[in-house]
């Protein structure tokens, strides 16, 4: 009897798990047929054109998405230049040089980065950064790469903490300098790692919201200078989502936040697709 209630439990526990697990692919399905279904209106207007479209004028009822597209990604590709190569120096100082105590200290600060709300990374935005660079592209550059700096350094950190020390002592019984450790022992087998909190730094680069908004200068135009004002997805959805005046304008923004979620799932499935290629590549070696 005990071993039949064990196996009702099982049963119960296995299609629990299952349902839990198959809400999440659910859940997304939901939000992104909703998403098309709110702005069907502007789909059928505008069709693809709407991506490559620059124009936008609400009281005319014409729109493009372009120059947002544009902002958000110049803005995160910035952001990326220049926190990967800080975010990693340092994940690399914390992992694998320093060996004094001040380095559980500099960690302890990272993280606490990652804590700080973003509207308070906005406030020191404007107060720090846009007298430097103005409301401008290179502001929010900048900005987002602060943003996302605790997230790669803390990540990749992690990441090259746990390549086995094997590795380590392999490469120095063999006569190699500690850089030549890291470059050929640590930093191969943790770079699907190191991949992965990159891509999650641009996750949040290209869902940042308030900080962007309050730097950016929200101007929906395409300019080659970084100097210039832009605007991004996000920041268009944050200003006027709410002020939609009409049936147009609203399906519209709809149809920017649906772009903003297509953005997203084509980060992640090519950082997918590198993580598996990079596997692959070291399995085979």
């Amino acid at each position: 009897m005990s071993i039949i209630k064990r196996n009702k439990g099982d049963v119960w526990f296995k299609t629990t798990a299952l349902l839990l697990a198959a809400s999440i692919p659910f859940i997304f399905l939901l939000l992104f047929l909703l998403l098309i279904w709110q702005s069907r209106l502007s789909l059928r207007t505008f069709g693809i054109g709407f991506i490559f479209n620059s124009g936008w004028d609400p009281v005319r009822d014409q729109y493009g998405a372009l120059p947002f597209i544009y902002g958000t990604f110049v803005s995160s590709i910035l952001a990326l230049i220049i926190a990967v190569p800080l975010g990693l120096g340092c994940a690399i100082y914390l992992a694998e040089v320093s060996q004094s105590r001040f380095k559980e200290w500099l960690a302890t600060m990272v993280d606490l980065l990652a804590a700080i709300p973003s509207v308070v990374y906005g406030l020191w935005g404007l107060a720090v950064i846009t007298p430097i660079f103005g409301l401008s592209m290179m502001s929010a550059g900048v900005l987002l790469a602060i943003m996302i700096l605790p997230t790669i350094t803390s990540v990749s950190r992690e990441v090259l903490q746990a390549v086995p020390l094997s590795l380590r002592e392999s490469a120095r019984a063999l006569g190699a300098t500690k850089w030549e450790t890291i470059k050929l022992s640590v930093l191969p087998p943790a770079a699907s790692g190191i991949i992965g909190s990159t891509i999650l730094g641009l996750g949040r680069a290209v869902g940042e919201t308030m900080a962007v908004t309050m730097v950016i200068g929200n101007r929906p135009e395409i300019s080659g200078s970084l100097m210039a004002p832009a605007y991004s997805l996000s920041a268009v959805l944050a200003n006027e989502f709410a002020e939609a005046s009409s049936n147009m304008n609203f399906s519209v923004m709809v149809e920017i936040a649906l772009i903003l979620l297509a953005f997203t799932v084509l980060i992640n499935g090519v950082a997918k697709l590198l993580v598996w290629k990079i596997i692959g590549h070291n399995r085979i070696h």
